[in-house]
């Protein structure tokens, strides 16, 4: 079976979206991730505050990859997110994993992505299907 090193790496070589948000992997191991990126530019909406969809993002790679380094391939069947701190141009954020439960067949994380300053900005919570395939 594949170390968890080795499944984030695959995941994202074919991950033009999260190459694109500039994802860092801080830690990986099984169930746990931390990841960071820093908002650009392109990444505002007409507000001059970061898109949702950015925290959402990082939080789902986030997601995607605490869940799937245990070398079973999962796919999400439910997010949510809450925006609790808006999010300026050249923020550092960081997205880190805590797993909540994982059966068989799914797992359900929840996800915090905080500040350079430390501040919550956004918590995020996710369901994944655990398939029976290997990576």
């Amino acid at each position: 079976m594949k170390s968890p090193s080795e499944i984030v790496n695959i995941m994202i070589n074919a991950d033009s979206f999260s190459k694109w948000l500039g994802i860092n992997v801080v830690k990986i191991d099984r169930g746990v991730c931390i990841l960071n990126c820093e908002v650009k530019n392109e990444m505002l909406n007409g507000f001059h505050i970061a898109h949702g969809g950015i925290t959402y993002s990082l939080a789902d790679s986030c997601l995607a990859f605490a869940s799937n380094s245990y070398g079973y391939q999962c796919v999400s069947i439910e997010t949510s997110i809450s925006h609790i701190k808006k999010v300026l141009e050249g923020e550092q954020l960081t997205a880190t994993s805590r797993e909540i439960s994982r059966t068989r067949k799914t797992g359900i994380y929840e996800i915090t992505i905080h500040n350079q300053n430390h501040e919550l900005v956004a918590n995020f919570k996710g369901t994944v299907f655990i398939t029976e395939n290997l990576w």
